[in-house]
């Protein structure tokens, strides 16, 4: 009798502690929870900014949410964004939300702190048709201040080791003495304590590159303290791609922390062989035990600046010194001479430019320009950095699609845009841009998983959400599970589509009908609410 009476009061305690109606009820879809196991029908439950129960619900919901037929899984997340300053003009994240991530991951080798009083009057001069106050100094302040200011997204984000050189060195081509490397060991814990995902470096360009590779070991052993990533751009994605990826793995092997690879491609026709000794070299280190992966946006072409086709010395203390010796005449032939195109001007599409004056040239070819103004593609090149004022953003159409589904295929490659997530209205439509912006992550689901079949769709899930979750060491996140937080999609999977092109690339994607972001409905039935429910996520924390 006396159990019976405690067994009563037990579940008395957890009638009046259960809610009578959920904030959120999702009734009746396909649920995918992120592990990469086979969907099951089910209902969801949300409380306030979390998942509280996941089954046959009998409750009700103050909001219901239809999902029959449908597919609900846990919000996507893109590794490499640059969405810092797009956000700031915009922080619905449009482009991204609509095809369902809900967390960017901020930082590849630059990142928004800290910064010194110099390196902000530098951010202020070079700011193009988006003009914003920098109202922080280090990174953990900015993505307060985001927070605060208001997105829909979540945002974490990883500290550049060129942010940090150009700190404490400036865009200086040396080593780092003992004191400044202390220096910026002493930076990058103060991130890594407001935290940061890790680490971040961009080895292409400056002053990122002039880190060598004792340096970057040496900085990652901060990060490893945290349990946190090194994550790189790596040296180079051509004819030296092995090497760069071997100089990765030893600095995750010697460091003693995870790493990843940005964006992993083999750059230029001659190189695309690369790409199988690429993937056995990542799969033999992590057969060893290093925990290596990649990630990947999903299209046969990159967008950088075109600047990066200018010789070494050019280049010598970033895009302002370029420029400077660019508009040297007497340096002029001297850097003709020396110009050697990584990729066929054919193969470069202008999609990016300060100058208002020169985006008539927006959508064209830099060989296409050169025929309109009669001169070579070299002389147009240095001409269209000086006027513009600018590194120019381009498109190099430089990979194989067959490399793409290599890639892919791969159970540790997980996904990103490597653009900012814009409107498709207002002032980014000043610029074209990579349509990565606007598709990159539902071609995983759309064309790779349903169209051509290359893994499951709980597969693609996988990797698009607990997969990168766990890699940053991020709680109560990328799965659908009780206790965590309701980041959650909802979309069609015989409807989910990239529509953007490289010809028209402010097109958003469909088939996703609803997002939520910490249990508040940002995206419904495909159209933006305005809520603005997006966090400052932390390594490690909630």
């Amino acid at each position: 009798m006396k159990n019976l009476l405690i067994l009563f009061l037990i579940l008395q305690i957890i009638s009046c502690s259960s809610p009578r109606k959920y904030d959120i009820l999702i009734k009746g879809g396909t649920i995918y929870d992120g592990s990469g196991k086979a969907p099951y029908a089910g209902d969801i439950g949300i409380m306030g900014d979390s998942i509280v129960a996941i089954g046959e619900l009998d409750k009700e919901g103050t909001l219901t949410i239809d999902a029959t037929g449908k597919a609900v899984s846990p919000g996507f997340i893109n590794m490499l964004s640059w969405a810092n300053v797009t956000l700031i003009k915009d922080g619905r994240s449009q482009g991204d939300i609509r095809q369902g991530v809900t967390l960017e991951i901020l930082g590849e080798g630059t990142s928004m702190g800290p910064l010194s009083d110099e390196m902000k009057g530098k951010i202020m001069e070079d700011m193009g048709d988006i003009k914003y106050d920098i109202a922080w100094t280090t990174l953990g302040e900015y993505l307060e201040y985001m927070e605060k200011k208001g997105v829909s997204c979540n945002i974490a984000s990883f500290v550049g080791n060129g942010t940090l050189r150009q700190y404490v060195i400036g865009n200086e081509n040396r080593p780092a003495t003992p004191e400044e490397l202390e220096n910026m060991k002493y930076l990058l814990d103060v991130a890594m304590q407001e935290g940061a995902m890790g680490m971040s470096s961009s080895l292409l360009y400056a002053p990122s590159q002039y880190a060598n590779t004792e340096e970057l070991i040496e900085l990652s052993k901060v990060v490893g303290k945290y349990n946190g990533m090194y994550i790189s751009h790596i040296r180079n994605e051509g004819s030296q791609l092995l090497e760069a990826i071997d100089e990765l793995i030893k600095i995750s092997k010697e460091a003693g922390v995870s790493a990843e690879v940005y964006h992993l491609k083999a750059s230029g026709e001659e190189n695309w062989d690369k790409m199988d000794d690429a993937i056995a070299l990542i799969d033999s280190a992590r057969s060893a035990g290093l925990p290596i992966t990649a990630d990947m946006y999903t299209y046969p072409a990159s967008s950088t600046g075109l600047h990066v086709q200018l010789p070494d010395w050019v280049r010598e203390g970033g895009v302002g010194a370029a420029i400077e010796r660019l508009s040297n005449p007497e340096l002029r032939e001297k850097i003709l001479g020396d110009i050697k195109f990584g990729h066929s001007p054919e193969r470069i599409l202008l999609v990016g430019f300060k100058n208002p004056d020169l985006r008539k040239y927006i959508g064209k070819r830099l060989s296409e320009v050169a025929e309109i103004i009669q001169k070579t593609p070299a002389e147009t090149m240095i001409d269209l950095i000086v006027e513009d004022d600018s590194r120019i953003q381009v498109v190099y159409f430089s990979m194989s699609d067959e490399n793409i589904q290599k890639k892919i295929a791969q159970p540790w490659m997980s996904f990103c845009s490597d653009a900012g997530s814009m409107s498709a209205e207002g002032v980014f439509l000043n610029q074209s841009t990579h349509p990565r912006a606007y598709g990159s992550f539902i071609r995983v689901l759309g064309k790779y998983s349903r169209d051509e079949g290359l893994f499951p769709l709980e597969e693609g899930i996988r990797r698009l959400t607990s997969f990168p979750a766990e890699n940053l060491k991020i709680e109560r996140r990328g799965r659908l599970k009780e206790g965590y937080f309701a980041d959650i999609v909802i979309f069609d999977p015989g409807k989910v589509n990239d529509k953007a092109t490289f010809e028209e690339p402010h097109q958003y994607a469909v088939g996703v009908e609803q997002v939520l972001v910490n249990g508040v409905q940002v995206l419904k039935d495909g159209e933006h609410t305005g809520a603005m429910s997006g966090r400052f996520v932390k390594r490690g924390k909630m």
